[in-house]
């Protein structure tokens, strides 16, 4: 380990300085750079490139967990505290969550659903249950409105949209995208907050229309709605909190290719076992599918 640290600070230091004040002969530092490298060092250099172009790949968000799975996806048999320590070693580690701020606004008279959802966030089958909400994003022209649906089966973002206003038109045209794209059968369950884009007549008449039950949360819980403000949290993590967004344009680039690129496809869940949402409901069962 001496002769390691003086290989590695070689380039800042006189390496008989070194020998000297560690306590080692200057000539069997020199015998140990002439030995070939070991098997297990040269594995591990091998690893360690592999588990940093895996981080890369993942946007520089993914901890030991996801690095691991991903290398045990590959055919790579190794074990996580391994994985742990390389990482380690180079420096790699998940980027860490800040506080999520609400946006939607309950201050209105309309009336409002009971909290049917009760906080059970299992779906046993597609199209059974879906959450929504709506978050936003700064850009230098001003902020960008992002509302989302996502299928508490798999996870899946469903539905999004995106303007420069934070209003009923934008949730209508997510809901919208969600029903074309999926189909869902009478009897959906719909969860969102309270927020008066929710309430309003045009967006209980698109449910009512579709025979979906709609279930609010209860005033000022946010924990009500976990799985779409969890969404959010990781999606400003990942993405929001490092970007620089010169135009609205330019936000609605990289979040399309942030929910369908990355996180919808290749983006490992750790609810889901560690696979991406569109995987997980590849894997589904087709009797889970079908019910």
């Amino acid at each position: 380990m001496k002769f390691e640290l003086i290989d590695a600070q070689k380039a800042h230091f006189p390496i008989e300085l070194m020998c000297r004040q560690l306590g080692v002969a200057r000539s069997g530092f020199y015998a140990w750079k002439k030995r070939p490298e070991s098997t297990r060092k040269q594995a591990d250099r091998e690893l360690a490139a592999e588990v940093a172009a895996v981080h890369q790949k993942s946007r520089g968000t993914y901890g030991s967990p996801r690095v691991h799975a991903e290398l045990r996806a590959k055919g790579r048999r190794v074990s996580r505290k391994r994985v742990a320590r390389l990482m380690g070693q180079q420096g790699l580690a998940a980027r860490r969550t800040r506080r999520f701020v609400h946006t939607t606004d309950s201050r209105h008279t309309q009336p409002v659903a009971s909290n049917v959802l009760a906080r059970d966030f299992s779906a046993d089958a597609p199209n059974r249950t879906w959450v929504t909400d709506i978050t936003y994003v700064w850009t230098r022209q001003g902020w960008l409105y992002l509302a989302v649906v996502l299928d508490l089966f798999s996870r899946l973002v469903v539905g999004w949209a995106m303007g420069e206003f934070i209003d009923r038109h934008l949730v209508l045209s997510a809901l919208d995208m969600a029903l074309k794209g999926r189909r869902p059968p009478r009897g959906l369950l719909h969860h969102s907050d309270r927020g008066s884009q929710y309430v309003s007549q045009d967006y209980q008449r698109a449910l009512a229309s579709r025979g979906i039950e709609c279930s609010m949360s209860r005033k000022g819980n946010c924990w009500d709605n976990a799985v779409a403000e969890s969404f959010f949290s990781t999606l400003k993590m990942e993405l929001v909190h490092d970007a620089d967004f010169a135009t609205r344009d330019q936000a609605r680039a990289a979040l399309f290719e942030y929910i369908e690129v990355f996180y919808n496809r290749q983006r490992r869940h750790s609810t889901l076992g560690y696979v991406s949402p569109v995987e997980y409901e590849r894997l589904a069962s087709p009797v889970a599918l079908a019910a």
